[in-house]
This record gives structure tokens, sequence and C-alpha cells, in this order.
């Protein structure tokens, strides 16, 4: 592999703003169908103004309806009655079941392109919330490689790690070195197999807190790196998976042999194809998208559905 490529935290966000809190919603298509049935309402006024008639059923409170007005002749004379000109219920039901068709269509993607979205700037977010926390906290305490001084044991140097950085973050639980604060289910790699059979069993070694978003967090403090493991979807929801809710932040010197919060790994790097698991997490910031999911992965490669493998240079995205 070529050379790891670490980037800062001073670095910009690519993609989606985490601020922007992008969301679909079914009210939505809910509330532009209710719009569309108003303006047939309202056509439909006007064409009965003009004698050319909708159903009145279609019209709320058309009393006194008119239609046109036709004439035959029987044997007892001239007869006339009301012709109303409506739509028939075969109509109606085609009507409706297109709409169902385009709705069953296009509803699964855009709600999957909308939670690929949204994780995406919860990524982002978190990512800007340790860069600005571990920030502060050597503005407070001085470089990361001088906080553990006086700690030698692995739980003490985590809780030193743990304390500093949550000192400037928002939490609203905070479990220390305990149970309580990340998911008890199987967690998975990204090839799907599996990692721990409880996160939360294993984790109760590391400093241990939930974010004010929901966001699970825990420090593995260490003096030469720090290793910051997050689900975003927190304890109680999402599939507890490598690259879909799980994901690795790390403390250690970047290129310009500073401490900061990095994305990549040991071997994290920007010159090829997109590599599980260490790239998966630098391909969302910088990218700002999550087109690993839509691929299919083989041979540590992802190649999408028009055949084309993801890389760092021709193919950042799926399309």
């Amino acid at each position: 592999m070529a050379g790891i490529k670490d980037i800062q935290c001073s670095q910009p966000f690519w993609g989606v703003d985490p601020s922007s809190g992008a969301t679909f919603r079914l009210d939505d298509l809910k509330s532009n169908l209710i719009s569309l049935l108003r303006r047939i309402k309202m056509l439909c006024h006007s064409l009965i103004k003009h004698s050319i008639l909708c159903h009145p059923e279609l019209v709320s409170g058309s009393h006194g309806f008119t239609g046109k007005t036709l004439r035959f002749r029987n044997k007892f004379g001239m007869t006339s009655f009301k012709k109303a000109f409506a739509f028939t219920l075969a109509e109606t039901l085609i009507v409706m079941g297109i709409i169902g068709v385009v709705a069953a269509l296009t509803i699964p993607n855009l709600n999957s392109s909308t939670a690929d979205k949204e994780k995406v700037a919860k990524v982002q977010k978190i990512y800007s919330n340790l860069c600005d926390a571990f920030g502060r906290a050597q503005a407070v305490y001085g470089p990361y490689d001088e906080w553990f001084q006086n700690d030698t044991t692995f739980t003490a140097q985590s809780t030193r790690f743990g304390e500093r950085m949550t000192e400037f973050m928002k939490v609203s639980k905070t479990c220390k070195l305990t149970t309580g604060c990340a998911s008890t289910s199987k967690a998975y790699k990204y090839d799907g197999s599996e990692m721990e059979s409880n996160l939360d069993n294993s984790h109760k070694n590391y400093y241990n807190v939930i974010l004010a978003d929901g966001t699970s967090v825990s420090f593995d403090g260490r003096n030469s790196v720090g290793i910051i493991h997050i689900d975003i979807d927190g304890p109680n929801k999402g599939q507890t998976k490598e690259g879909v809710d799980l994901f690795t932040f790390w403390i250690k010197n970047d290129d310009n042999n500073n401490y900061n919060v990095l994305y990549f790994g040991d071997n994290g790097d920007t010159t090829g194809n997109i590599e599980p698991p260490y790239d998966i997490l630098g391909w969302i910031i910088l990218n700002g998208n999550m087109d690993y999911l839509k691929a299919t992965l083989t041979s540590s490669t992802y190649k999408c559905p028009n055949g084309k493998d993801l890389n760092w240079q021709t193919q950042t995205s799926c399309k």
C-alpha cells in the first residue's frame, strides 16, 4: 500500500453538512398528495362555473349543482334530465394503483438514501465534537503524551483520557469503567463476521459515556495512542456493525508530528481502492457518502452495482 495519509481535525468537511439535519419524511408525500387534491377541487369549482362539470362528490359543498341539460322525445312528450360528467370507479382505481406503484418503487430508495445521509451527518458531527474537545483538553492539560505520567495501569489511563475529553463534551450518561452505555447485542465486523458477543461487556474496561445526541462513546486511553470507539445509534438501536453504526477514531501523531484526532488507522491511505475497515471512516468524512453499503465487498474491494470499484481518485460514489 502507498504511504499513510492521516488528515488533521482542521480538514474541512466534504459532503453533507452535519448541521443541515437533512431528512426525508413520509409526511412530505402526504402533504404533496393533499395539495394535489386541493388543486383538483379548485379546478372542479372552476369547471362548474363554466358548465364543464366534475362529479359533485369531488367538490365539497357543491349543492345546487346543475349539469348539462339533455332532451329527448318519448311517447309522453319531451323529457329532460341533467347529466353530470365524472370520473368512473375504474378510472379512480387506476389512478390510485399508479400512485401506489410509484410510491412502492420510490419510497424505499428515498428512505435508504435519507438514512445514509443522516448517518454521514452524525459521523461528521461526532468527528467535529471530538476535534473540538481534544483541542480544548490539550490547551488546558498540555500535550496528549504528557497526560499519563502518573498512570501506570490501562484502566487508569482510560479513565484519565475519558475524563479529560468528556469535560468538553455534552454528556447525558456516564458509565465510566462499567457497563450500561453500550449495546448489549452482538457486534459485527464490516464483512458480517462476529466481532464481539456482547459489545457492552467487552467495553467495560474503557471509559464509557452516552452523549446528549444518543451516541455511545468508549475511550481506550494509552500512552502512545488513544482509541475512541463510537456507536452513532447508541446502545438500543442500529445493527451494531462496523461501517454501519460502529466506527473508531484514533488519537496519534499526524503527518506534522502533532497529536490529533484521526480517522485512519495504521493501514489507512487514500491512494487506491477503499479498503475496509480502516478506510471506511475516512471515506465518509472526505467523500460524504456511505456508498460502500450499496456495493458488494469482494477481495477487500467494494464493487458498485454498475460494476465499478470504489476508489479514492475517480470513483468516489456508486453514481
